[in-house]
């Protein structure tokens, strides 16, 4: 009896010692996140190069508000000097153009992760606190990147992200207030890496916002950082603000509909517009 309580004693010890780190409580994970991201262009090429059409608010669950702020909006804002080096927030720059770098800072003591750097060419830099801290009272700063904190849910990062600038979410002039939060997962699938983001927003959305990324090893990218410098890009006189009138808004939305026969209705978004029953609706509708 006694030889036997030996070995069973000597088995545990040796499944304790085998077991993953993540499963010990270490901060490595099973799945490894760190490294170059390139992004792939054909996954909603629109949304993450030139930004997708005006007037087109299909599958958004934004409220009035932000539709008039959408409809308002002007790309040429990036013309104005202290626009032309402004980054975009967290919930944004994954639909950008820039690739992302994952790296990992290491508590050399006890082996446990202490944050992820989510840097995307040094426009943002986002830490992931992996230590347990809490996010900061509602007065404490807001920035392009957030206070974002993550746990492993399995092979799965899940971050949660506050205080975050006001921004847009697409390129097209959809806003987020700062007082967003985002929600996202993480999910590493061989060469490729999945970000599925939920976005929630009081002010602009009636409904969390919801949308998926994916991103591909490079096993040859670079840390090469982007040198923004300010330069004239129009003649319009000084003072001069960017803008859209409504009544331009509504024949960007016209012009939508009319070319991918789609109701106006549909254009305008909403969160009806995202599930669905919706298309008993649409029938309905018909033609614009």
């Amino acid at each position: 009896m006694n030889r036997r309580a030996v070995v069973l004693a000597a088995l545990a010890c040796w499944l304790s010692a085998s077991a993953p780190a993540s499963a010990q409580g270490f901060g490595a994970p099973i799945i490894d996140i760190v490294g170059h991201w390139a992004t792939r262009q054909h996954e909603d090429q629109e949304e993450r190069g030139p930004g997708g059409e005006l007037g087109d608010y299909t599958g958004l669950p934004l409220n009035d508000a932000a539709r008039m702020r959408a409809d308002t909006w002007s790309g040429a804002l990036y013309g104005l000097d202290e626009w032309q080096c402004r980054p975009h927030t967290s919930p944004n720059i994954w639909r950008s153009v820039y690739p992302a770098t994952i790296t990992r800072d290491i508590d050399r003591v006890t082996g446990e992760a202490i944050a992820y750097h989510i840097n995307f060419q040094n426009l943002i830099d986002r830490v992931i606190w992996m230590d347990g801290r809490p996010h900061p009272s509602e007065d404490a700063a807001h920035t392009w990147a957030g206070f974002s904190t993550g746990k492993w849910e399995g092979d799965m990062l899940t971050i949660t992200t506050t205080h975050l600038k006001e921004y847009i979410l697409r390129r097209d002039g959809v806003p987020h207030s700062d007082q967003a939060t985002m929600v996202e997962h993480l999910l590493r699938h061989g060469d490729f890496l999945t970000i599925l983001q939920i976005v929630t927003d009081p002010v602009y959305l009636t409904e969390p916002y919801i949308q998926s990324t994916d991103f591909q090893l490079d096993l040859h990218g670079t840390e090469a950082p982007v040198l923004c410098e300010v330069a004239e890009e129009t003649d319009h006189p000084r003072g001069w603000v960017p803008h859209r009138s409504p009544e331009q808004a509504q024949k960007d939305q016209a012009d939508f509909a009319r070319k991918h026969n789609i109701p106006l209705d549909a254009v305008k978004g909403g969160a009806e517009t995202t599930y669905p029953d919706y298309r008993k609706k649409l029938k309905q509708l018909g033609a614009p």
